[in-house]
């Protein structure tokens, strides 16, 4: 082999370790890879990671802090992720971390956060807590992409155009006007319960007015009985009370007397009655033979001569009487020894 046979071939070798390191180079900078890795090292299980591949960056804050490791399966259905970060940076206290889309090109990231920095989710929180209870290992949760968002998006969409056919199905001309008609008598409905709500509350004002009147007179009539239990008290104290109970018996035992007085009295006024009775029937008697002409009684009653004739008498006598007056010498002739 000569000198230039071994020149070529040194640069041969020296051209292929070269692309062999340049080769390396690139997949571990594709891998994000590090010789001597002196990063921390995190983990997290999910039950779906989503799009995210190793080499996704980790975000904190919202700065680049990381990148994604490893994914590997684990047991009973969930995803094992290990996650590197750098040295100095802040882990968040209660820390979860979420897999989410970045952009509308298919581009994953890994977000570290605290619990407390959650979005008020359901089933977010859901799936968070689902993903605790296992020693260092970090909870995750898998946010819907924009590919699944327009999905949802457009299912709702077509849901709402589906209800809003149906509405202008049922609320045609017709229903516009019934539903006028029924707005106009809710109106008028509400008018007229504004008017006796207006009427009830006079009522309600003149009642209240009613009712303090009455609750001022029973507390009147209150005073009065407690004034008046307070003097029967006084009175029972001092004994007035038994003096008009001894009065009020004495009272009683005269009116008894009384009584006894009133019924011996009846029944000497039923003896007279008795008495009277006879009295004027026998004068009735009398009467009724006078008024017959019986006796000298009835004579004289009913005799118009005698009465002439006594009429006449009384006359004469007034006039003698009269003379006797004139002329006493007449009549009287008195002598003096």
């Amino acid at each position: 082999m000569t000198g230039k046979q071994r020149v070529n071939d040194a640069v041969v070798g020296l051209a292929v370790l070269t692309v062999t390191i340049v080769v390396i180079a690139a997949v571990l900078w594709l891998n994000q890879s590090s010789i001597g890795d002196d990063s921390n090292k995190l983990y997290t299980r999910i039950r779906d990671v989503g799009g995210v591949g190793v080499g996704n960056q980790v975000v904190i804050r919202g700065v680049k802090s990381g990148r994604v490791d490893q994914i590997a399966l684990g047991d009973s259905g969930w995803v094992v992720v290990r996650l590197a970060l750098e040295e100095n940076a802040p882990i968040p206290s209660d820390p979860v971390v979420l897999f989410a889309s970045s952009s509308l090109f298919g581009e994953w990231q890994v977000t570290v956060l605290s619990a407390e920095g959650l979005p008020s989710d359901r089933e977010l929180r859901a799936a968070v807590d689902d993903a605790r209870g296992a020693g260092d290992t970090l909870p995750g949760a898998l946010l819907p992409d924009i590919a699944q968002l327009t999905a949802v998006a457009g299912r709702i969409a077509g849901d709402v155009a589906e209800v809003a056919d149906r509405f202008g199905v049922a609320f045609d001309d017709d229903a516009a006007m019934e539903m006028r008609s029924t707005i106009r008598s809710l109106a008028d409905l509400s008018s007229e319960l504004q008017t006796t709500v207006s009427k009830q509350s006079r009522n309600l004002d003149v009642v209240g007015a009613e009712v303090q009147r009455g609750i001022k007179d029973l507390s009147q009539a209150a005073s009065l009985i407690d004034s008046v239990a307070r003097r029967v008290d006084a009175s029972t104290g001092s004994g007035e009370i038994g003096m008009i109970v001894s009065t009020v018996q004495a009272a009683s035992q005269e009116l008894l007397a009384a009584a006894g007085q009133l019924r011996v009295l009846s029944v000497d006024v039923g003896r007279t009655q008795v008495q009277l009775e006879r009295a004027v029937a026998n004068a009735d008697s009398v009467f009724a033979k006078m008024n017959r002409g019986d006796g000298t009684l009835g004579l004289l009653v009913n005799n118009k001569s005698l009465y002439q004739n006594s009429d006449s008498a009384v006359v004469e006598l007034r006039a003698l009487l009269a003379d006797i007056r004139a002329n006493p010498r007449r009549y009287f002739n008195l002598r003096v020894f």
